[in-house]
């Protein structure tokens, strides 16, 4: 337990609370949390109890002490608890794979200094919080949408990070990897098969960067004629060709100044194109077509490509000092058949935003079970497109089974096993029951009949595990 003389400030009493009845308090806590962690002031671990360095998978809790918690807990929000000094009551963070429920709460010296932060894990299982956490994700995407119309009016972005939707460890990288992009002022390199929502990351990127509040311009370099390419990118002076417009037309690099310029598709670019763009990011200033004045632009470059830029480059397609200067941070975003793991949660964020005004469209367990035996060679755009299809020609609007998804899927491309693989199917429910009554039966063995310790090695509660106990007898 931290020091008694450092767990709250003085004016304590002001909000009802006296030092000694936090004092009585903190093992109530304890005991009643998954978990139980402090920190300093400089977000070092000063304390950690067993429960919670056993769920960090530490087998003793002093390898964490002096440590910065977030070498121990990456994604832990400790250390704005300390530099703010105010309570994160109820937050849920993931951690391997595992989404927990804590509460965080910082701690004062006598003077009212903030000294450190204590957080308690008050969940280490969702699965008894079904509705509230369903309440909070309709909540959260109400409020996603909201901040999508707001970001269109004012900077042209309609996504954040949170539109990448995925907690399987590839899709964790590529989040984290956007923040560390979204911190740094340096041009970014997306990399990843079409659809995979490389535009989403760089509208995100933009959103959570010190550029948010300036334009963000894309332009599609597949979709644009080569004639055209550099009036686009860097404008027309009044009357530079016969037909050109009497008034100077602004290209992407000025409508861009001072915000984002993302570059889709630009293993695209010709290469004369390719010349003048790397100059421009060089030097920081355009030449409008037909004009001898030079243009100073200051803006910030994300591109994208599904194409092998290093074959190119190989193949004297792509100028290697282009490719250089572009991918400063390289961020891969791996294909929907790398993540099948996230397949539930993407049909369901897909499901909120297809589905009928009122009517909130489901997939069952069968349904996504159908749809992960399938390559997508069209990624997360191609999922959409099977939903959408799957609800409109489906009997049932609002429920999509498994029935749905082969009507739809393409045959030619769903994976088939090997005629020698194949074994006698069981309903899966029987095969999940049974894989838990094993795995349930090995814990208490492995805990001398402890069902405490079982739960932690399973990783799940003790109330889960009495509910499944209950089940098997």
């Amino acid at each position: 337990m931290p020091p008694s003389d450092t767990l709250r400030p003085d004016d304590a009493k002001r909000h009802g609370l006296t030092r000694e009845l936090i004092e009585a308090l903190f093992p109530l806590f304890e005991e009643a949390s998954a978990g139980a962690i402090a920190v300093d002031q400089a977000a070092r671990i000063t304390w950690i109890n067993q429960s919670y360095a056993q769920l960090l998978g530490l087998t003793e809790p002093a390898q964490a002490i002096g440590q910065p918690i977030q070498t121990v807990i990456p994604h832990t929000r400790m250390p704005e608890v300390v530099n703010q000094g105010q309570p994160l009551l109820l937050d849920i963070m993931e951690h391997d794979n595992q989404q927990l429920v804590v509460t965080r709460l910082p701690y004062f010296d006598d003077k009212g200094a903030v000294t450190g932060a204590v957080a308690f894990v008050l969940y280490d299982d969702l699965q008894p919080l079904t509705p509230l956490v369903s309440k909070f994700r309709r909540l959260h995407e109400d409020l996603a949408a909201a901040r999508r119309a707001l970001a269109r009016s004012a900077r042209g972005t309609r996504y954040s990070l949170g539109d990448f939707v995925g907690a399987s460890p590839a899709a964790l990288e590529v989040k984290r990897r956007a923040r560390l992009a979204a911190g740094r002022d340096v041009p970014v390199l997306l990399l990843g098969e079409t659809g995979t929502g490389k535009e989403v990351l760089a509208q995100a990127i933009h959103g959570a960067s010190a550029r948010a509040d300036r334009p963000f311009v894309g332009v599609n370099l597949a979709a644009i004629p080569e004639n055209l390419l550099e009036a686009e990118f860097f404008g027309v002076a009044p009357g530079a060709y016969t037909g050109a417009d009497r008034r100077q037309r602004d290209g992407k690099f000025q409508r861009a100044n001072g915000g984002t310029l993302f570059l889709d598709e630009v293993g695209d670019m010709p290469l004369p194109l390719q010349a003048k763009l790397l100059r421009a990011l060089q030097e920081n200033e355009i030449e409008p077509l037909g004009s001898n004045r030079v243009v100073p632009v200051d803006v910030r470059v994300i591109a994208a490509t599904s194409r092998d830029l290093g074959k190119m480059m190989a193949d004297g397609a792509f100028r290697p000092d282009l490719y250089y200067r572009l991918n400063v941070l390289e961020i891969t975003v791996p294909p929907l058949r790398e993540r099948l793991a996230d397949l539930g949660v993407l049909c369901e964020a897909l499901l909120a935003d297809i589905g009928r005004p009122g009517a909130m469209a489901e997939i069952t367990d069968d349904g996504v079970a159908a749809l992960s035996d399938y390559d997508w060679p069209g990624n997360v755009r191609e999922l959409r497109n099977v939903l959408e299809r799957a609800l409109t020609l489906g009997e049932d609007a609002s429920l999509l089974d498994a029935a749905d998804v082969f009507r739809v899927l393409p045959e030619s491309m769903a994976r088939v096993p090997a005629c020698g693989s194949l074994k006698p199917v069981r309903p899966l429910a029987r095969v999940v029951a049974d894989a838990e009554a094993s795995a349930i039966r090995e814990a208490l063995v492995a805990a001398r009949g402890n069902r405490t310790r079982a739960a932690r090695l399973l990783g799940i509660s003790r109330s889960v595990l009495y509910e499944k106990i209950a089940k098997m007898s």
